[in-house]
């Protein structure tokens, strides 16, 4: 992997943690192991998710600072682009209930199937980025969503037909959970991807995470205070070194992946998260005793013919609708 970034901070990072398949295959791993025997928390999720958007915009403050070390300058690239912040409250929403999502979900799936079902973001990823970005999509890369769709559909079969599924139908109450976030991931990626590359184009890439950062706060805040009216509100859970992991992985995780949107794009980004599987299956496998049967081996290589099938004719990046400039920096990677 080749990358170029003006800041030498911001380059070391991605270089440490490429986006965004690698770290983003441990936090269903890290969150399963931090479970009770019963798959329940002893920890208030939405404390987690809120201290994790906290230590989110820590490290961009840093970062900003190390670049530019004027808190003055600071102040005024956040007047400058003020308007900007306002208009990440949709995504910011959006992630803070993916995130809380995520800690549910993976309270009824196993971190393989969890994983593979996400997969269902990469089709209405593609419509989306089709529909706010006029690019149009070819037939091959359609077929590639479509063949990556089937083998999400394939491991849901396979879990629904077991004897011992909790509830058997297709379209279960934690399958419409798993979409619920998959929608949430899709439209908060793309809309991330539009004002990083149109709207919020002439602002410092960090400046616009920490106005994301500092609205994310805001709405688990209020997602905080709405479920357990603030009396749960607790951060006890940092002493505990599993969740010290998970809040670590999931904010270089994070602030990693706006860079990545900011160089490519959203399709490119869900493509590259399928690489966690393989990865996420394996571990699960040896670590919890998770079986590898034979419909998740049939769906990991639906999707990797997938992913072969898109190789074949990548979406390019582009430009944004109203003309901006699709990047500020430049990145090369081979997944």
């Amino acid at each position: 992997m080749i990358l170029i970034f003006p800041a030498k901070s911001v380059q070391l990072l991605i270089w440490a943690f490429p986006p965004p398949s690698f770290p983003a295959s441990f936090p269903g791993i890290l969150v399963r192991s931090s479970q009770s025997a019963d798959n329940s928390y002893s920890y208030n999720v939405s404390s987690v998710v809120l201290f994790g958007e906290l230590l989110k915009l820590v490290i961009c403050l840093f970062l900003y600072l190390k670049e530019n070390t004027s808190l003055r300058a600071l102040f005024a690239d956040i007047r400058a682009g003020w308007h900007v912040c306002l208009l990440y409250l949709i995504p910011a929403a959006l992630y803070c209930l993916y995130n809380n999502l995520a800690f549910i979900n993976l309270a009824n799936y196993d971190p393989t199937s969890y994983f593979i079902l996400l997969q269902l973001r990469n089709v209405i990823t593609g419509a989306l980025y089709q529909l706010i970005f006029h690019k149009k999509l070819t037939r091959l890369q359609w077929l590639s969503l479509l063949i990556l769709t089937l083998g999400c559909i394939v491991k849901e079969l396979g879990r629904n037909s077991k004897p011992s599924s909790v509830d058997s139908s297709l379209l279960s109450v934690h399958l419409l959970l798993i979409l619920l976030q998959v929608f949430c991931s899709c439209f908060a990626g793309v809309y991330n991807e539009y004002l990083l590359k149109d709207t919020g184009a002439s602002v410092n890439i960090l400046i616009q995470n920490i106005f994301m950062y500092v609205d994310s706060i805001l709405c688990n805040l209020v997602l905080v205070f709405l479920t357990t009216s603030g009396s749960q509100l607790d951060f006890s859970f940092i002493t505990q070194p599993i969740l010290q992991v998970i809040l670590i992985n999931g904010a270089l995780a994070g602030i990693t992946t706006s860079f990545f949107l900011k160089s490519l794009n959203s399709i490119l980004k869900t493509f590259a998260a399928t690489l966690e599987i393989i990865i996420t299956a394996i571990l699960c496998y040896f670590i919890f005793s998770t079986p590898i049967d034979i419909f998740t081996v049939c769906s990991i290589f639906l999707i990797f013919f997938a992913i072969l099938l898109y190789s074949q004719a990548p979406v390019k990046t582009s430009t944004a609708p109203n003309g901006g400039s699709s990047s500020s920096s430049s990145i090369n990677t081979d997944l």
